[in-house]
């Protein structure tokens, strides 16, 4: 198996000029997104789908960081706002409706712990996936082979390196689930704080429950 093949099946293998050269073709797709007019929103969503391939409605703010970027697989209406890095040495799988605060980063690649592995050069990728409607709160880190559920918080500055269930709130480091999410959350706006009614009505309005 050539090194690229060993990657893509989530086994050791070495960064030599085949991968560099994959990694190649995203460098120059961040290059000019991240040096783009910001206030180009258009321009900016259309080098977003480019470099993430499949995509509806995805939307990044600059700066953004990657590898291969076509490892990276989101659903309708994805946000990463600014600084997020998504190293996608193995594939990340994130579904309907999630966004990511600032400077979040979720990590596929990894490397041998003993010293001796480590330097031969070989590293792996293990592959992410997060579900429908989650919220990564800013300086969230997820970490190689974790699985986000469906309908999950995870607060800020947490560090995933377990997998976690639908429908939780989850924080810490390492990343704990706090509770479940229920339907009393849904007027919740911020702590005990409740959306007002102008905009509730609009919610009902629009949402289905």
């Amino acid at each position: 198996m050539n090194n690229i093949e060993r990657r893509d099946a989530q086994m050791a293998y070495i960064s030599d000029e085949t991968i560099f050269k994959e990694q190649l073709v995203c460098r120059k797709l961040l290059q000019k997104l991240n040096f783009m007019d910001r206030s180009d929103f258009e321009g900016v969503a259309a080098v977003v789908k480019e470099l993430l391939g499949k995509s509806d409605g995805a939307f990044i703010n600059p700066p953004f960081y990657c590898d291969y970027g076509k490892h990276i697989e989101v659903g309708k209406n994805f946000f990463a706002n600014y600084n997020c890095t998504l190293i996608d040495v193995a594939k990340i799988k994130i579904g309907d409706n999630c966004q990511m605060a600032p400077n979040v980063a979720i990590y596929t690649a990894g490397h041998p712990v003993h010293p001796v592995s480590r330097n031969s050069a070989y590293e792996y990728g293990k592959e992410v996936t997060i579900g429908d409607n989650v919220w990564l709160g800013g300086n969230t880190v997820v970490c190689p082979g974790v699985h986000i559920g469906n309908n999950v918080v995870i607060g800020a500055g947490s560090v995933v390196t377990k997998d976690i269930l639908d429908w939780t709130i989850a924080a810490g480091n390492p990343c704990r689930v706090i509770r479940k999410i229920t339907d009393d959350d849904k007027r919740k706006l911020f702590k005990n704080e409740e959306i007002d009614e102008e905009a509730w009505a609009d919610i009902v309005q629009r949402m289905e429950f």
